[in-house]
């Protein structure tokens, strides 16, 4: 996964939460980068038809903006369960962000595997805890980034 997929992923989830248009502003929080960061980003999602973006209204995914961001977030999400459930990982969260950017779809599918990902991924995720909600972590508490 790439730093535009993870912008996909974060501008797909965001949209939902909004049930509509993702601020930049919200993107750009979501991903601790600047606004002017985020707006360069989005030109580029633009620019390869995965997003449209209007100004002072926000960002939608485009129907292949939508399948490569759930792609992405489904990738996320079997990283974050690999690190808590199979290696019991404590800071799974801030593991699986790194490990993002830098695991590739082979890797992924692999790890699939291991987990034994649900059929209802990528919708398993949670934006409210920023978390699949396949997790096997009981105790361990969920905050938000």
């Amino acid at each position: 996964m790439n730093t535009a997929d993870q912008y996909l992923k974060t501008i797909y989830v965001v949209q939902k939460q909004a049930d509509g248009p993702a601020s930049t502003g919200s993107i750009a929080d979501a991903l601790g980068v600047s606004p002017a960061s985020a707006n360069e980003m989005i030109g580029k999602l633009e620019e390869r038809g995965l997003a449209e973006h209007e100004k002072y209204k926000g960002v939608r995914l485009t129907d292949d903006g939508i399948v490569k961001a759930r792609d992405a977030l489904q990738t996320y999400c079997i990283i974050e369960r690999f690190l808590a459930n199979v290696l019991a990982v404590e800071e799974f969260r801030e593991e699986a962000h790194e490990l993002e950017a830098v695991i590739d779809d082979t890797v992924a599918e692999r790890l699939d595997t291991i987990i034994d990902r649900q059929p209802e991924c990528p919708d398993c995720f949670d934006p409210e805890t920023d978390a699949c909600a396949c997790l096997e972590v009981g105790a361990v508490p969920v905050e938000q980034d």
